[in-house]
């Protein structure tokens, strides 16, 4: 009768224990869970508030806590990115996928890393290594579409916008890229107005109106109308330039103007521009540069002018830019000799804010020895230093406003203060 008591007794005490260890296991199981939903939670509320260095301090101890744990290294990579701070997520996916290649939503993400860049063949291109991965995602599929249309695959896009929507019907990005002919706007309106004072003259005053449009990934046109108020006299010009562009080779622009003068703008004006740009290696300080060559031609009533300018604009990290450019240029008035006059520039672009689709940003410039061809009375015989600043905001992604102040010393004692805006609506 004992010896049975007492096997029957560790037989329950057995099973206690074992009852008391699976809740304890169980406990710890959902406080971990409850502990990664809490930091996870606390990321999406932060970034929600755009408060990146919040999330990315709460990323930061959990990858320290996990250092090989690419989930969250991949919240990492999606926070600088969405921060903008493209050159270190760009880094933190690679050195995700490096760890873990099969990953079809790193291999995503890094793509808009590299949308953002504008390196869009290689966005393609890691796009198509996600697809690979998984050919059945259906936003794999739409974000193809995407990047093939904005390289111009229309047709490619369309088909890839396709299977995505008969992978998942409801999917958003599929039916709207299927919708859309283009996905993108391919007009911009630009009106504008400017104010120059004098201390030596009446101030002049001038307002414009311009259309860009892009027909196809290659032809682009430009047609603008501006007006001058130079004191009691009034000035009226047309512009008109086609652009052509072929991938690797840049984009070649020739144009010209006609005006009813009355003396104090050019007559007619012709010109041509040529642009190309570089990509450079993606960990380098300046990751590319863009070179302007151009030619403009005034013909006044009086005078002729020819400048030639070269402008070279590298992208530097964080979406800075830094812009030098040179102008030479020839005048020839009537009843004298042609004359060289050399002049130069340089301009510095920042980035200030951002809030979701809406950007601030702004440049400082700076010219020495810079003529206004845009009237007769401000070429000639006189040197001068143009300080100045201008600000860019995103309204939406297809609406922005811009500004401008500047303040020129001339010889003479002469000085010049401008400002101006323009507002840009595309469709």
């Amino acid at each position: 009768m004992s010896l049975a008591f007492i096997s029957i007794s560790e037989r329950v005490v057995f099973i206690l224990i074992r009852l008391l260890i699976g809740g304890w296991l169980l406990c710890a199981l959902a406080w971990g869970q409850q502990v990664t939903s809490s930091w996870q939670e606390e990321v999406r509320r932060r970034t929600a508030a755009h408060d990146w260095t919040a999330a990315l301090d709460i990323v930061d101890r959990e990858v320290s806590r996990s250092p090989k744990d690419m989930d969250i290294r991949a919240w990492r990579a999606r926070i600088l990115q969405w921060s903008g701070r493209l050159k270190e997520a760009e880094l933190e996916y690679q050195e995700i996928l490096a760890a873990v290649p099969n990953d079809p939503d790193n291999w995503m993400g890094l793509a808009a890393v590299y949308s953002r860049e504008g390196r869009n063949r290689e966005a393609l291109q890691a796009l198509d290594r996600s697809v690979e991965l998984d050919p059945k995602r259906a936003d794999i599929r739409a974000a193809r579409g995407a990047a093939l249309r904005t390289l111009g695959a229309e047709n490619e896009a369309r088909l890839e916008f396709s299977r995505a929507v008969d992978l998942d019907p409801t999917n958003v990005e599929g039916r709207a890229g299927l919708v859309s002919p283009r996905g993108e706007a391919r007009h911009e309106l630009r009106v504008g107005m400017n104010t120059d004072l004098f201390n030596f003259a009446d101030a002049n005053r001038d307002e414009g109106l311009t259309l860009i449009s892009k027909w196809t990934s290659r032809w682009m046109t430009s047609v603008s109308a501006a007006g001058y108020d130079r004191g009691s006299i009034a000035a009226e010009k047309v512009v008109a330039s086609l652009t052509g562009q072929v991938p690797r080779w840049g984009a070649l622009t020739v144009g010209g103007a006609a005006a009813h003068d009355n003396g104090v703008i050019p007559k007619d004006e012709g010109f041509f521009d040529y642009d190309r740009g570089f990509k450079l290696h993606a960990s380098s300080f300046i990751r590319g540069l863009e070179i302007v060559y151009g030619q403009h031609w005034y013909w006044y009533s009086t005078a002729r002018i020819l400048t030639i300018n070269e402008t070279t604009q590298f992208y530097l990290p964080r979406d800075w830019t830094w812009a030098l450019g040179v102008t030479g240029a020839r005048s020839h008035f009537s009843g004298t000799g042609a004359e060289w006059r050399p002049s130069g520039m340089t301009r510095i672009g920042f980035p200030i804010a951002k809030w979701e689709d809406r950007r601030l940003g702004g440049n400082v410039f700076l010219a020495v020895g810079t003529e206004n061809f845009a009237q007769v009375d401000q070429i000639g015989e006189f040197s001068s230093q143009t300080y100045g600043s201008g600000l860019r905001f995103q309204l939406t992604a297809r609406q922005d406003v811009t500004g401008f102040a500047a303040y020129q010393k001339r010889s003479q004692g002469r000085t010049e203060s401008s400002f101006g805006f323009t507002y840009g609506i595309r469709f």
